[in-house]
């Protein structure tokens, strides 16, 4: 006696299910886009939580802040989805345009390990900055670019990012792009009144009070972010 067919559709749900199930998340931490106006977001861009800093690649607190929040921001609340990281550039002087205009010619796919890189490493390039500084006094009567230029080259930037792929054509194109330096520099001219120093946060539009990364993760979990 033959058995009665079983209809399709109910072997294969089990199996669609399994297939839905097992779809990975997305790692929010490796995603990074530019926006119009040339800042960088980091993580999910309809994030709940939308974290802001103007921050500056010569600014020690801010390599503290980047280096010590890291495992945390980066490694859990950026890279769940509940968060992203707005970072707009706050030039304080030549070698912090020269290591911005760096940096961003690595492009969306490589901004983000540029961008660690730079702080991880601060102390060793910031002292061949001042070397050269020293060497050269003359240096500050140069055009701004020129300046940025010289020292991206001096601290040992350039060298790095050309190592990890970055050609010397494109990173001469880079410090010849105008437009990407004016909006480099606009992020800093453009700055809220009350942006007065590095780094400055903002959660969800509300300026923080000036704080390390022990005082602004205690914030950010208030909000909900895990």
């Amino acid at each position: 006696m033959m058995r009665p067919l079983v209809p399709l559709a109910f072997t294969i749900a089990p199996l669609a299910l399994t297939l839905i199930a097992a779809a990975p998340a997305t790692d929010w931490s490796q995603v990074a886009r530019p926006t119009a106006k040339g800042a960088y977001v980091f993580g999910n861009p309809a994030a709940p939580v939308k974290l802001v800093e103007y921050g500056s690649y010569t600014c020690s607190h801010c390599a503290d802040f980047a280096n010590a929040s890291a495992p945390v921001l980066k490694g859990q609340m950026i890279r769940s989805g509940k968060l992203s990281l707005e970072y707009r550039h706050l030039i304080r002087d030549p070698a912090d345009l020269g290591a911005a205009i760096l940096a961003r010619c690595a492009g969306p796919r490589g901004f983000g390990a540029a961008h660690a890189l730079i702080f991880a490493t601060q102390e060793t390039w910031l002292a061949k900055v001042a070397a050269y500084q020293q060497a050269n006094p003359t240096i500050d009567q140069q055009p701004l670019v020129a300046q940025a230029r010289r020292y991206a080259d001096a601290s040992g930037l350039t060298a790095v990012m050309q190592a990890r792929g970055l050609k010397p054509a494109a990173i001469k194109a880079c410090f010849a792009d105008k437009g990407a330096i004016d909006r480099i520099t606009a992020m800093t001219s453009d700055a809220p009144i009350e942006v007065r120093s590095t780094p400055t946060f903002y959660v969800n539009g509300e300026l923080q009070p000036p704080l390390v990364w022990d005082k602004l993760e205690p914030v950010l979990r208030a909000k909900g972010v895990k």
